[in-house]
């Protein structure tokens, strides 16, 4: 049995009738244990929709999410989540920030075991010598190693991704994919990462998933990413299993856009006046024209052609 499983499942937005934007359709998804799966797509297309679903923020209109089997009905601290926006207490240091989870998922243990557990994590992500200093104090590399402390000091089955490196520069951003699948192979947590970044999903993926532009957004097929680990990103670029993924996974959300747009595309009805031409300039004393209109045109030639 897969640890994680969305069976046709579908999720839209406003009243039902022609107003209402579907956001997914018939999804299907089965993640592992201990698996490392990346989710790629548009901005836009659903890819926050779908974390939100796993993690149980939202439920579906159709179709199910479960974890071990059962149904996810609502958050749980087994389903730890990292948004893009860090979500921080300004008024808490890192060690706070951290501890409220702990606090909240462990309040049997001892304040000297909890103690314990935010220094375990956040040693884990290299800010021990910032636990002392509050949101305001950080860069946002580091802003961003609190959140992921904080998700994994909940001990989850899994961790959810979204986008969380979107907002930082390429070289933190480069530095955190590193730490991330460092801490993903010492932590031995199942990961579902969200992001618009092909590279970055073939970087960190054992699977990647292209999820097609919206709406009625679906996902593609699952792409194995048989490339050795620790990998390098230098050498990806001479890789050819990298190439031939990022060609399949590009190509994909590439047709997946464009019929995303023809299908979307609108009739547009011009209005039924003829533009003046502004090149003839009339006498002063010639009344001015009312406008013309195609259709009058187009009655007046049916009459000429019938008489």
């Amino acid at each position: 049995m897969a640890l994680l499983e969305l069976n046709n499942v579908s999720k839209g937005y406003g009243p039902k009738g022609p107003e209402r934007t579907e956001i997914l359709e018939d999804i299907n998804l089965s993640i592992e244990e201990g698996e490392f799966v990346s989710i790629v797509g548009y901005s836009g297309s659903g890819k926050t929709t779908l974390i939100s679903l796993i993690a149980g923020l939202i439920q579906a209109d159709e179709g199910e999410v479960l974890l071990k089997g059962k149904s996810v009905p609502a958050p749980g601290p087994d389903r730890a989540l990292v948004f893009q926006n860090y979500s921080l207490l300004p008024w808490l240091f890192v060690r706070g920030n951290v501890g409220l989870a702990v606090d909240q998922v462990f309040p049997g243990e001892s304040k000297e075991q909890r103690e314990e557990r935010i220094m375990k994590y956040v040693k884990m992500v290299n800010l021990a010598p910032a636990i002392d200093k509050k949101p305001s104090e950080l860069s946002g590399g580091m802003r961003q190693r609190t959140s992921l402390a904080r998700a994994l000091s909940m001990d989850p089955e899994i961790l959810l991704l979204d986008e969380p490196l979107g907002a930082l520069d390429a070289l933190t951003r480069a530095t955190l994919q590193g730490e991330i699948e460092k801490i993903w192979r010492e932590a031995k947590k199942t990961v579902v990462l969200i992001t618009n970044d092909v590279d970055e999903g073939i970087l960190l993926a054992d699977r990647i998933i292209p999820l097609s532009a919206g709406p009625k957004a679906t996902l593609g097929p699952a792409i194995d990413v048989p490339i050795e680990r620790p990998r390098d990103r230098k050498e990806l670029n001479h890789n050819d299993d990298y190439k031939r993924i990022r060609r399949e996974v590009i190509s994909f959300l590439m047709d997946s856009n464009k019929a995303a747009a023809e299908e979307s595309r609108l009739d547009v009805k011009l209005p039924d006046v003829l533009p003046e031409d502004l090149t003839i300039v009339p006498k002063p004393w010639t009344p001015k024209r009312p406008p013309r209109r195609r259709s009058d045109i187009a009655n007046k030639r049916e009459l000429e052609d019938a008489a």
